[in-house]
């Protein structure tokens, strides 16, 4: 008997949840709140599409669960079988981004992923329900019955693909959250991650526009999260990816209601003793060499913060100044006070327990018939086509293994 398995959103985890339920012999129905589904695709990288990283990251994924647990789920489908299925089977070339180490469409049209996983899906005969919001998942003798409005659809097996609460205009309501937790999972405390941080008042606000690459941490309590890369002073605040990685550091901190987590800059590749050595060994105005790593506006903003004069010599630097001047260029305090939550997030942060899923089926534990992928799972990665990777991962196992009917380990 073909087994019924409906998949609820049709972002990347779940256009691919339906299309390997499909391709492993199910009957599927892939229903999607929005027109059209894969709208966080379109957007993604600039409207690109940063389908993959080209090197895998795991340990620089955040959940509540352990890292060995992580990993599994986001190697169940190795990387370079992702890459090759999308270069082969969907007839996507990938190209690389040296610079970056990203995997991008070699047509840089975020378009062509996202039509090509819905064409796939359609040429497999995968029913689709797009414009249709789903009320209720609730069980019933034998499967599950998926409740919109005044008709509803029953079936064997249930993927919740319905991601999280970051950007919204892409049809994310959260709804998937509220699923598992009347399936009685855990649902860890949600947030914005990848998010910008805001200052207000913002001290820097002049310097919006300014971009550099730089190295970030971020500290709260036990919790450290550290970055390198493209830094951007916005007229709000701050960021660029350096920033979003390590901002759910700062969005926890204020979550938890104690001290918000202390954010530090490195603006060069130069560390502490290598700028004592500079600004020891150099002949001219301090602003001079400074500015000579470093755009001149936020060269001349560091040397002020520093209580450095802007027409002091080199030369004529006090112990003090020169040490003064080393911290704010190698670990500068950010001054910040909020983020912009999730209407820019790229993921949510938190979700439901990974504990709480089979490993290898991300069948629900307390709901047999109930699978879990993407971003609805307590799980997320940094900028660079990580969360994509756990997106790809997680809906072919949830799809393949709601098709072949398996819940076990």
């Amino acid at each position: 008997m073909t087994t019924r398995v409906a998949v609820i959103g049709a972002g990347a985890a779940g256009l691919i949840a339906a299309i390997t339920a499909r391709e492993a012999g199910a009957e599927v129905t892939l229903v999607e709140r929005t027109s059209d589904g894969g709208r966080k695709i379109l957007i993604s990288g600039g409207g690109r599409c940063n389908v993959l990283p080209s090197v895998s990251a795991p340990a620089r994924f955040v959940s509540e669960a352990s890292a060995t647990l992580v990993r599994a789920m986001l190697h169940a489908w190795p990387l370079h079988e992702q890459r090759r299925y999308f270069e082969d089977e969907l007839g996507v070339p990938l190209a690389l981004e040296a610079e970056s180490g990203k995997l991008f469409p070699a047509s840089n049209r975020a378009r062509d992923v996202r039509d090509a996983l819905v064409q796939r899906a359609r040429d497999l005969d995968v029913a689709r329900w797009f414009g249709t919001a789903v009320d209720a998942v609730t069980p019933i003798d034998g499967g599950w019955r998926v409740a919109m409005g005044s008709r509803h659809l029953d079936v064997d097996r249930v993927v919740v693909a319905t991601g999280g609460l970051s950007v919204a205009s892409t049809g994310s309501t959260g709804f998937g959250f509220d699923v598992a937790t009347t399936a009685g999972h855990t649902v860890h405390s949600r947030y914005a991650a990848l998010t910008p941080l805001t200052a207000s008042p913002h001290p820097h606000a002049d310097l919006a526009g300014i971009s550099l690459d730089v190295g970030i941490e971020a500290r709260s309590g036990r919790e450290r999260a550290s970055s390198q890369g493209g830094f951007l002073f916005t007229h709000r605040g701050y960021s660029g990816p350096a920033v979003l990685d390590v901002s759910h550091v700062a969005v926890r901190s204020l979550q938890a209601g104690g001290p918000p987590a202390e954010v530090r800059v490195q603006w060069t590749s130069l560390d502490a003793a290598a700028w004592t050595a500079r600004l020891q060994s150099a002949r001219g105005q301090v602003l001079s060499a400074v500015a000579g790593e470093i755009p001149e506006r936020l060269a001349a903003r560091l040397v002020e913060v520093a209580g450095v004069p802007l027409d002091r010599l080199c030369v004529q630097l006090r112990r003090e100044e020169r040490t003064a001047l080393v911290e704010a260029l190698t670990s500068c305090p950010l001054p910040w006070t909020g983020h912009e939550g999730y209407r820019p997030a790229e993921v949510t942060g938190g979700g439901v327990a990974l504990d709480e899923v089979r490993r290898a089926t991300l069948e629900s534990r307390r709901a047999p018939g109930l699978h879990f992928c993407g971003e609805v799972l307590d799980a997320f990665g940094p900028i660079g086509g990580h969360n994509f990777q756990w997106a790809w991962s997680t809906g072919r196992t949830a799809g393949r293994a709601a098709a072949l009917g398996t819940g076990t380990s």
